[in-house]
């Protein structure tokens, strides 16, 4: 079976890293056929499909991401034969929503994030399917204009954009910035566009496959008199560097856009809560199809700038905004069995095996169940008839049991109790809804994955220990354990040598590599390769910056305020945080640790973070801050180098001190530990 018929929680440790560099590499190329050449391989819906199985894949494979990974990038880099631009604000993109329930968890995260308990108003627009832009007015005055590109620098396409009628060359009235950059999205009428591909057929030139691709591929151009040629239109929608705004909210900045004489597109709304941005996604559903322009989604976006600045950006895409894109397609099929596989970290993940069916041009044969409670809610049965769903038009869903068509002799189907591979015991954790073999390391589907973990790329990085290798190692019972790897010359040189394909020279390679593994390690690769749940290469450098040393970690994890520790640093929740002490509390991972720290010498993190008066110190807040939330001033604090901890103790540098402080406060005062405000706090943040 292709990797890409697998459904993400089917997937094996090893097709995951396969599949993950295959959708870096496919996607990179799909990105430079898209923003450079103007030329998209797929439709749209297709590569939200990819991303969007990608970002699931590094969700339950957190150790497989990818330094290049394409969650963390924007567009692609400016093409060959146009000058570059810098950005004077990052262009990010928006993250993505598929279901009409996202929107709840979207507002909430907002919520929760601003400490506020009523609705936010947000102002709701069409998601145009166009090519961004950027255009820098000084004193009202046009000066140039870039596309996106990668984010930061993108193409010169000031004499291209200039021929758009609509693009004023100075901002009407006076209430405008001395500087300011205004961003849209340039678009071609979906009349002008089959106009353009009648013209371009008469004469023999390339016929473009979408109004997109047409906009994007007329703006582009090296001669500005063929984009002149061609019929584009622009809307406004925001805006990047900016000195001095007068504006305080979304709603006010695209009234100001038409004061200056930008275009905006008529069918933005004002939304005050969750059933406004609901109404607003169904009817723009309705009219989609008599716009005169595509469009494959609409956008959410906060209206108070304010909240905008405070809720930021991770990564790619802005916390205050989202774009919630049109269902993908659906398809009915039998359900032929339900089988159950073992994952590596010994999830037991209910599959469907489907009659095949094509699916959005796809032959879909699998689907995901999920767990035992999506099972359960659904009651999905061998036999039944199902919609199937290509959940971002990727990855096998089923939707829903058409029950009508069920046979009379179906019964609900029975989770095993006990593992299908090895026999032990099915166990689950309170308030998770996955379900666990307890079997761990004896178990023949975590065993081995999680030895090929501990010496991956990202890991150990030990050469000579590939999968084939680790695999027959396994097999003739020389490394079972993590511990086993640093025992192997002494044990077994002798037989290695003279195995097939092994000689003098290999052999001594992979010793030398175990020996310099034993010499040095990285600590945060170290974390990362214990595997330890939910703890991906990410969130192994977080603890490594936090904690500085393995030594620290094992004894604070241990300690009696482990969890709270845990809980205070940045992006680290409290499922989290008990699988950290679960590993570390396990009597026989301390034993395999104890044994491995005895072996390697690991060395402690290096932090390369910006340098404040905070660098190095441990913080601790008490109280309500008044201008920032809780979260916020967290954030902050790691990312000026500091670590942040949920108790006071004689190795606390500071404790902020907020309104209604509790006995932390007095803690400090007791232990002569330096209390400031929020104030002096803020003033510690700046780079030294």
């Amino acid at each position: 079976m292709h990797l890409r018929q697998i459904a993400p929680e089917n997937l094996t440790f090893e097709q995951a890293a396969e599949e993950l560099k295959n959708l870096a590499k496919e996607l990179s190329a799909l990105d430079d056929a898209y923003y450079r050449e103007d030329a998209p391989l797929l439709d749209d819906s297709a590569y939200d499909a990819l991303k969007k199985r990608n970002e699931e894949i590094e969700r339950l494979f957190p150790e497989l991401i990818l330094l290049n990974t394409p969650s963390k990038k924007v567009g692609a880099s400016a093409a060959e034969g146009f000058s570059k631009i810098t950005h004077k604000e990052p262009m990010l993109s928006l993250s993505n929503i598929f279901e009409e329930s996202d929107i709840l968890d979207f507002t909430d995260k907002i919520k929760r994030f601003l400490n506020l308990e009523q609705d936010i108003d947000f102002v709701a627009e069409p998601k145009i399917d166009g090519l961004s832009y950027s255009v820098l007015y000084e004193k009202g005055q046009f000066v140039k204009a870039a596309t996106r590109g990668d984010g930061a620098i993108g193409e010169d396409i000031t004499a291209n954009i200039k021929t758009i009628p609509e693009l004023p060359l100075q901002l009407k009235g006076n209430n405008f910035p001395d500087t300011v950059e205004i961003r849209g999205e340039v678009y071609m009428d979906k009349a002008d566009f089959f106009a353009l591909n009648k013209q371009q057929e008469t004469f023999g030139k390339k016929i473009f496959a979408n109004p997109r691709n047409a906009a994007a591929g007329s703006l582009r151009q090296l001669d500005p008199s063929v984009t002149a040629s061609r019929k584009l239109s622009l809307f406004a929608y925001t805006v990047g560097y900016v000195d001095n705004p007068t504006w305080q909210t979304q709603w006010e900045l695209l009234e100001l856009f038409k004061e200056w004489g930008f275009p905006v597109a008529p069918q933005i709304r004002f939304c005050r809560n969750n059933d406004d941005l609901l109404n607003y996604y169904r009817h723009m559903q309705e009219i989609r199809a008599d716009l005169n322009y595509d469009i494959d989604g609409v956008v959410y976006k906060v209206n108070r700038l304010d909240y905008q600045k405070r809720l930021g950006s991770i990564a790619r895409a802005p916390r205050w905004a989202i774009a919630h894109k049109f269902p993908p397609t659906q398809a009915q099929t039998r359900l032929n069995n339900i089988r159950i596989q073992v994952g590596r970290t010994g999830v037991l993940t209910p599959v469907a095996d489907l009659e095949p069916i094509n699916v959005g041009g796809v032959m879909v044969s699998h689907a995901t169940l999920h767990n035992k409670d999506e099972l359960d809610r659904k009651d999905i049965r061998i036999g039944d008839t199902v919609i199937i769903q290509r959940a971002g038009d990727v990855i096998p869903q089923v939707v829903q049991v058409l029950k009508e068509k069920r046979p009379q002799n179906s019964k609900p189907f029975e989770f095993p109790k006990f593992c299908p591979i090895c026999g032990s015991h099915v166990i689950r954790e309170e308030d998770e809804a996955a379900h666990y073999c307890s079997g761990g390391l004896i178990c023949p589907a975590q065993a081995l994955a999680r030895l090929k973990h501990f010496v991956s790329k990202d890991a150990l990085d030990i050469e000579g220990l590939g999968k084939r290798n680790m695999e027959i190692f396994f097999d003739l019972g020389w490394i079972r354990t993590p511990s086993d790897i640093f025992d192997l010359q002494a044990k077994h040189s002798d037989d290695l040598i003279f195995m097939e394909g092994w000689g003098e020279k290999s052999t001594s390679n992979l010793f030398d590599a175990i020996a310099k593994v034993q010499q040095e390690t990285a600590l945060d690769k170290f974390i990362f390769a214990l595997g330890i749940r939910g703890v991906g290469s990410a969130t192994a450098r977080i603890l490594a910056e936090h904690y500085a040393t393995f030594e620290n970690l094992t004894k604070q994890a241990t300690s009696l305020f482990g969890k709270d520790e845990l809980l205070a640093i940045d992006g680290i929740g409290d499922i989290m945080a008990n699988d950290i002490i679960d590993f570390f509390q396990e009597p026989k991972n301390r034993e395999l640790l104890e044994k491995l720290t005895s072996q390697i010498k690991i060395l402690p993190y290096e932090n390369h973070k910006r340098q404040t008066a905070l660098t190095g110190k441990t913080v601790v807040f008490t109280g309500s801050l008044q201008e920032m939330t809780r979260d916020e001033a967290k954030s902050l604090a790691l990312a000026a180098g500091a670590k942040v901890s949920g108790s006071v103790s004689s190795k606390t540098d500071f404790v902020v001190l907020g309104e209604n402080a509790g006995s932390k406060a007095k803690n400090a005062e007791k232990l002569n530990i330096s209390i400031i405000n929020e104030k002096e706090f803020k003033q510690m943040l700046e780079i030294i």
